[in-house]
């Protein structure tokens, strides 16, 4: 077994935890004096899932090269290979690029999770401008690059999690925080831009609810 695509694998993943969460934490705590973290476990049970399934789906996508390294699990054949090696590397490189280029282009409005009770600003420019949740679309080829270095059922099991976590996220929590507290402003946006791909998941302007309703 080719032991450099899962260790790769692990190494990208701690920059993308370092970058994603620990140094971005660190500038929201310097420019506001609060991390930004509100967690992801949602005020009833239905959002919670997407929280709680989000953790497991990491949890495996670490777990996965960890177990093929140690040789209990092994890499699913028809995905391992130089060409899916090197496309596993550009996945993961550019999702974490975009991400961070996406995380600080929110400026003061960064979070991780929402407080119901917050009011933060509504960003709809730079990488906004093209999707509204650029930060989750970018968290799609980075973790999907990680199941090519580390192709194995767990790994595999732990992209795909996320992916479901981060749809259930957003249209169970998000959407519905910002069409609460932006109103109009967040309907014609919506009604606009696409959920994670130009033009794809727009939503229809019917009963908006007002800022403060």
């Amino acid at each position: 077994m080719d032991i450099a695509m899962p260790t790769l694998g692990l190494a990208l993943l701690a920059l993308y935890g370092l970058l994603a969460f620990g140094v971005r934490m660190a500038v929201q705590m310097r420019r506001t004096g609060s991390t930004g973290f509100n967690g992801l476990r949602g005020a009833s049970g239905l959002e919670r899932v997407g929280g709680m399934l989000f953790a497991f789906a990491v949890v495996l996508c670490v777990a996965g090269p960890v177990l093929e390294l140690a040789h209990a699990v092994s890499p699913v054949e028809a995905l391992a290979g130089d060409g899916a090696d090197t496309l596993g590397v550009a996945l993961a490189c550019s999702g974490i690029a975009i991400t961070s280029v996406a995380q600080f282009a929110m400026g003061d409005a960064w979070r991780v999770g929402v407080d119901p009770s917050e009011r933060t600003e509504l960003v709809t420019n730079g990488p906004f401008s093209l999707v509204r949740n650029p930060i989750y679309a970018s968290m799609i080829p980075s973790f999907a690059g990680i199941a090519l270095l580390a192709p194995n059922a767990v790994t595999i099991a732990g992209a795909i999690g996320l992916m479901v976590a981060l749809e259930l996220q957003t249209r169970l929590t998000e959407e519905p925080y910002l069409a609460r507290i932006h109103g109009e402003p967040y309907a014609a946006y919506a009604s606009q831009v696409g959920r994670f791909l130009p033009g794809v998941g727009r939503l229809q302007r019917i009963g908006v609810a007002q800022p403060g309703a």
